[in-house]
């Protein structure tokens, strides 16, 4: 499986792996099927979310195993 990157849209994130979900839920992602997450970076979302991309997309890759 192909580890995610900050530069994929929050879409593309999920088509890799659905089991993101939660962990973009917990930090306050709530709109997945909206049409920002067509378009939205994960890392453009975390600085709107006020987390640090960096950590989300370790939890992220932590958690799909890559």
């Amino acid at each position: 499986m192909a580890a995610i990157t900050k530069d994929m849209t929050i879409a593309q994130a999920i088509a890799i792996d659905q089991n993101i979900i939660p962990i973009l839920l917990d930090i306050g992602m709530h709109c997945l099927g909206c049409p920002s997450a067509q378009a939205e970076t994960l890392e453009e979302a975390a600085f709107v979310h006020g987390v640090d991309p960096d950590e989300l997309i370790d939890r992220i890759n932590a958690q799909i195993g890559e």
